[in-house]
């Protein structure tokens, strides 16, 4: 049986975006597959009461730092986003139609987004800003757009998102090694030794 890493993301988390720069190299030095399993951050909060980190100031300021800690040792670029929170449902619905019809663009699509909310610190709450980022990038932004509308495209992102829930996702990212379940980019290397010793 082939080794698998599933990786629940959004996003409008920096913690998630930290984390995705590091997949491919972990899929490389362990022999895993990674799937990245799009969810609404935000209707997981909902779900499990739970909220994110920058809604306790003091706790908001230091995990900021925190992630520009990661992000040097990492060696990739991290700005604060002034316009955080992004409502991200339409970007993520955009993901989940574009992973739904087995799109190439899905891999260049959600680094385009990462990038656009955490290292051009663009204002992704905005249509017209989505709909330049997306063109920027050599997307159709239009044809993007609509899918996002498609009734059974919202469908699959609340069943992803309530899937989520139900295996215990509480925040983003989290990951999958089997059954074993951990929270946070901070939490790689233990993925790492799941892979690794599984």
């Amino acid at each position: 049986m082939s080794k698998m890493v599933e990786y629940y993301f959004d996003f409008g988390s920096p913690a998630a975006y930290l984390a995705s720069t590091q997949l491919q190299a972990l899929g490389a030095d362990t022999g895993a597959s990674v799937l990245w399993r799009p969810m609404l951050l935000g209707g997981v909060f909902v779900a499990t009461g739970n909220a994110s980190p920058a809604s306790v100031p003091a706790k908001g300021k230091y995990i900021f730092q925190d992630f520009a800690r990661f992000a040097r040792r990492y060696g990739v670029s991290l700005n604060t986003n002034p316009f955080f929170p992004i409502n991200t449902i339409t970007l993520m619905r955009i993901a989940v139609g574009l992973q739904m019809r087995d799109d190439p663009q899905f891999f260049d699509y959600c680094k385009t987004m990462f990038r656009a909310i955490w290292i051009d610190a663009r204002n992704m709450n905005d249509p017209g800003t989505v709909a330049q980022a997306l063109r920027d990038a050599g997307f159709d932004a239009s044809e993007l757009v609509a899918l996002a509308s498609e009734p059974a495209v919202k469908d699959k992102l609340k069943a992803l998102t309530q899937a989520a829930v139900e295996r215990g996702v509480f925040g983003a990212p989290t990951f999958f090694v089997g059954d074993q379940m951990f929270w946070g980019q901070d939490r790689l290397d233990f993925v790492r030794q799941a892979l690794t010793t599984a």
